[in-house]
């Protein structure tokens, strides 16, 4: 599918400016691409406080950054907050991927996306975190309405990213762009369960900034 054929999106009725919250640049592409397709107006929102280490932080945002600048899309760099995500994680190091932690993680970055929005004239928010088949989209989509719900006049729009071949383009811009491939969801927690699948299964452990789309 070519980005002539994609079908044209519509923001909610009554929406005209877009906020999209960003985890990384191999999941917002598509997206990314299948909003300008559509000549929705949006910049994008990259607030992730959950990925460690810093290392990994920074190499998902300058990814960002860049096929944002490459597309002239206006992004928003907001604060690493970690000391604020690690107070919210308290009493949940030990949940699994898609529980309870994941929800706060969710909710935080959502909730910061909303404020952004709502001070700064969009009327809409969204995410590209639905577009990956290893998360939750129900649970994605929960926080996202959650957020948005606290101001007036702003809408969360839960489109599914991924229909339409949307993760399959996902991939194949990921190899076009040669974007850093992670292998984790992005904090701690998961790179140690990651790390201790991948050692049970007699795999290397995760090498942070080694391995990029296209290269296999």
């Amino acid at each position: 599918m070519t980005p002539l054929m994609r079908q044209k999106l519509n923001l909610p009725p009554g929406k005209s400016k877009l906020l999209l919250h960003s985890c990384c640049a191999p999941c917002s592409g598509e997206v990314m691409e299948a909003i300008q397709a559509s000549n929705i107006e949006y910049a994008i929102f990259f607030y992730n406080p959950n990925i460690h280490p810093k290392r990994e932080y920074e190499l998902r945002k300058e990814e960002n950054i860049r096929f944002a600048q490459k597309n002239n899309v206006p992004i928003i760099d907001a604060d690493y907050d970690t000391d604020n995500w690690f107070a919210r994680a308290k009493g949940m190091e030990q949940a699994p991927e898609r529980g309870i932690r994941c929800t706060m993680c969710f909710d935080m970055r959502f909730e910061r996306t909303a404020l952004y929005a709502f001070e700064h004239g969009y009327d809409s928010i969204s995410s590209c975190l639905g577009i990956s088949r290893w998360k939750d989209m129900q649970q994605i989509n929960a926080c996202g309405i959650r957020a948005a719900g606290k101001y007036p006049n702003l809408v969360y729009w839960d489109y599914n990213w991924r229909k339409n071949n949307g993760s399959a383009r996902m991939i194949e811009i990921s190899k076009r762009e040669r974007f850093y491939q992670q292998e984790y969801c992005g904090c701690v927690y998961s790179l140690r369960d990651t790390n201790s699948h991948r050692k049970n299964h007699g795999r290397d452990p995760i090498k942070i900034g080694k391995l990029y789309y296209g290269d296999q």
